[in-house]
């Protein structure tokens, strides 16, 4: 029977599922739910929080020591670089538009961190329950996708992965969508098969999945469980590079996981990356603890970009000096704070004033050559103390970034922007030891420093 379904899965994929839908979000909830997260750069050893009274799910860095997927090796720095790349290259085309006169598409406006790509670089995992009973997944997440999928069998046109595909026939609460429902028309690529609603996506470096679009009850950790969460129920993955299960999207279309638990959560979540593999961090999904050192700047929308977290940067500053940086420069720029994205872009024009005061700043240092974008680097073996540097946001916004948001692998994290591009990207280099906060119901986002521990 799966051998049946190929042909027309992958005609669904190519010829029914062809536009986009405009997205929303929803009004506050109470609830509050945390999980928790490790770093880019392997390590030898696994940190889990202690003294924590939230409810912990751990999140990984797909590396790192405590990652739920085996792998001999971690990429290398030029590996990490050159599919970084083409993860921004991706996203910088979408921001384009694409030719005046048609259409986006949702390849356009919920990309995946270039998923056949960035299953081998600097993402975050999380391993979560599908089904009832549950069975473990372990996924990708992502603030710039919006569609959740995992591998589901019959799966006549997967990917290996290192867990079982997930079968819907061993769950009591899984359900297949109706063409009927309005749920169907939730995905902006659909079609039916035997009245029942299939969903497909293709991202930026061809890869795609295709299958039933469905409802699962998703357990996020014991105490915590999303009854009838929309996803895909993959059947034909192709592209994809890796031993995970599929995707967890965070952006902000409808079918987010943000979206889909507007009622429960609040349109709230908030992470942080800490400035190591081995020690861990954490996702939250609610509003955050109260503090005072939360500083808000506006989100911004853009319909073109409806899945995107949009900031506006005001300013950058080395060794405490505001580096002078015309403000056109960066008002002629939309910024969006990505976590797939490993490397911060700037307008090069901005970038080259960042590069000289921060070279100024460490002649102290012996340099070494450049690794790929990277063309500010420091001897590898030595024990770099970089130069500060602090990002200003609207509303008087500063983040005095921690050093391990400065350097990777003792490069300056940031790099400049192709020419004719108009879209910066804040990397999760940069957001390290930061709590960042998305609060969609209040169209902000909080940024607090010192919070992984």
């Amino acid at each position: 029977m799966a051998s049946a379904f190929l042909p027309l899965i992958r005609f669904l994929l190519f010829s029914l599922l062809l536009y986009c839908t405009s997205y929303a979000v929803h009004g506050k909830a109470s609830g509050h739910h945390a999980v928790g997260t490790n770093t880019l750069n392997p390590g030898t050893a696994c940190s889990k929080p202690k003294g924590s009274n939230r409810t912990l799910l751990a999140i990984y860095r797909r590396h790192g020591p405590c990652s739920p997927i085996s792998s001999k090796k971690a990429p290398t720095l030029g590996e990490i670089l050159r599919l970084d790349q083409l993860r921004v290259n991706y996203l910088q085309q979408m921001a384009s538009h694409g030719p005046r006169g048609t259409q986006v598409q949702e390849s356009q406006t919920s990309i995946p961190a270039n998923l056949g790509s960035a299953f081998g670089t600097a993402e975050y995992v999380v391993t979560v329950g599908y089904g009832t009973p549950k069975k473990d997944q372990t996924v990708d997440f992502d603030t710039g996708s919006d569609v959740s999928w995992i591998q589901c069998q019959p799966c006549p046109d997967c990917y290996p992965q290192q867990e079982n595909y997930f079968d819907p026939s061993q769950s009591s609460s899984y359900a297949s969508i109706p063409c009927s429902s309005p749920q169907c028309s939730l995905s902006s690529r659909h079609g039916c098969f035997n009245s029942t609603c299939m969903y497909g996506v293709m991202y930026g470096d061809s890869s795609k999945t295709v299958g039933y679009l469905s409802r699962e009850t998703l357990t996020l950790s014991p105490s915590e469980m999303v009854s009838s969460f929309i996803f895909g129920c993959g059947q034909a993955n192709e592209g994809f590079v890796g031993k995970l299960a599929g995707l967890m999207g965070l952006g902000r279309g409808k079918l987010s996981l943000v979206s889909q638990t507007s009622q429960k959560f609040g349109s709230v979540f908030s992470y942080c990356l800490p400035p190591t593999a081995g020690s861990t961090g954490y996702l939250t999904f609610g509003e955050p603890t109260p503090s005072a050192n939360i500083s808000y700047t506006p989100m911004h929308t853009d319909t073109s970009r409806p899945t995107f977290y949009i900031v506006n940067l005001m300013a950058i500053s080395v060794s405490g000096q505001q580096l002078a940086i015309q403000p056109s420069v960066f008002s002629s720029t939309v910024f969006i704070l990505d976590s797939g994205t490993v490397i911060t872009r700037l307008p090069p024009s901005a970038y080259q004033v960042l590069r000289s005061a921060f070279q100024s700043s460490m002649m102290n240092y012996r340099m070494r050559e450049p690794s790929g974008i990277l063309d500010t680097c420091y001897d590898e073996n030595a024990n770099v103390k970089p130069a500060s540097v602090a990002l200003h946001f609207e509303g008087n916004v500063t983040l005095n970034l921690d050093d391990s948001g400065i350097l990777f692998d003792n490069c300056l994290a940031f790099a400049g922007n192709k020419e004719d591009s108009d879209l910066g990207i804040i990397g999760n280099v940069q957001q390290r030891t930061f709590e960042v906060v998305y609060d969609l119901a209040a169209e902000k986002i909080g940024f607090q420093p010192n919070a992984c521990n």
